[in-house]
């Protein structure tokens, strides 16, 4: 029922409460998981005992165990996977029935019926487009074969199924869907807060007069940079697919004053990573730090720390930004670079570094 995972080190019953009433407190007065949990809870209890009342007391179906069954597990994360969930399920249980009456009417071994029929429906299970409900092809033909179903209730079976799968799918998508803005919009600070420091972390390296020592620090941190951005991507994916088929997806909470930014600090990572690059080639070759221009990796450091300032602003307030002093400071930059006075090696180094920082510019001015 519950797809999302907690961060690591909380604990059990939620990140820094200890008690179960201190948990149920702050699922009252704080949104968060454990009012999401609270939320998914008492709509996968709804849903259960909606679809086994509705069964029993409305089709009067025997035995329908099935249908609050399917009802909770398609009490999903986002609406989008209920349905798609309902889909799939109705059709492996589908899959399951047909392939259980035909082996219960052809085999007359149930044992020989019932090694058949996982074995076949555990491949068919496999398809693709059953997703992770393949495998109940395979299970619900052996509960059916292993209970001696009788072929007259197959059909019971596959509508209670459907019927549990249905009322599950639309309580999730009519009573409080589910929606988590709060992610993109952390992973966005997350990933400004980071960026930014790690632009003035290599500003510093640009200005040293000999290769760094720290390089192998700085690179680690590029690394952890890089674990942020695929984080942040991984947030826009899962927030998008919360607003499908929600209800709610016009909701402030929905996130999408966060989406722009967001994308927008994803798309400054190709440039980043080139410029990791050219730095960390340059620091190999010590005449790349020592012969550049002293003023020179001054203007290219002070530009760096100005993208770095503007990264910083998008991430915490969205707002458009002025981006009129890096550019002055890159024409002077390109200047030099059409210009050079200090050798074909010290221009190469200044370029290579240059490149990027320019991408890094436009990509913020399209901001």
């Amino acid at each position: 029922m519950d797809q999302t995972t907690s961060a690591a080190g909380d604990d059990i019953l939620g990140q820094g409460v200890r008690t179960p009433l201190g948990w149920l407190t702050r699922a009252f007065r704080v949104p968060g998981r454990e009012r999401y949990v609270l939320v998914q809870a008492a709509k996968a209890t709804l849903a259960a005992t909606g679809a086994w009342l509705l069964a029993t007391s409305v089709l009067h179906l025997p035995q329908p165990f099935l249908a609050p069954y399917a009802a909770v597990f398609l009490v999903e994360a986002t609406v989008y996977r209920s349905v798609r969930g309902w889909a799939q399920q109705v059709g492996a249980v589908a899959a399951g029935v047909v392939l259980a009456g035909v082996a219960g009417q052809l085999i007359p071994w149930p044992a020989v019926a019932l090694g058949l029929v996982v074995f076949l429906g555990l491949l068919a299970g496999s398809w693709r487009r059953f997703g992770e409900s393949g495998i109940w092809v395979g299970v619900t033909g052996m509960l059916l074969i292993a209970y001696g179903t009788p072929t007259v209730l197959l059909g019971d079976r596959l509508i209670e199924t459907a019927l549990g799968a249905a009322i599950g799918a639309l309580v999730n998508a009519l009573v409080y869907p589910p929606l988590f803005g709060q992610r993109i919009a952390a992973a966005a600070g997350r990933l400004a807060t980071a960026m930014a420091a790690f632009l003035d972390a290599t500003a510093g390296l640009i200005r040293a007069e000999e290769p760094p020592d720290d390089v192998e620090d700085w690179l680690g941190e590029a690394r952890e940079l890089r674990s942020l951005v695929t984080a942040a991507a991984d947030a826009v994916r899962q927030t998008r697919e919360e607003r499908v088929l929600n209800l709610r997806r016009r909701h402030p909470r929905s996130g999408h004053d966060h989406d722009r930014r967001t994308e927008t600090l994803i798309e400054l990572w190709p440039p980043i990573e080139q410029l990791v690059g050219a730095i960390r080639t340059a620091s190999q070759h010590e005449e790349t730090f020592v012969l550049p221009w002293p003023d020179a990796r001054a203007a290219l450091a002070d530009l760096i720390e100005t993208l770095g300032d503007v990264v910083r602003a998008v991430g915490t307030t969205g707002h458009p930004v002025d981006l009129d002093h890096g550019r002055a400071l890159l024409a002077e930059l390109e200047r030099r670079l059409a210009a050079p006075d200090d050798g074909v090696t010290a221009a190469l180094g200044l370029g290579a570094m240059t490149l990027p920082v320019r991408h890094l510019l436009e990509r913020l001015g399209r901001w």
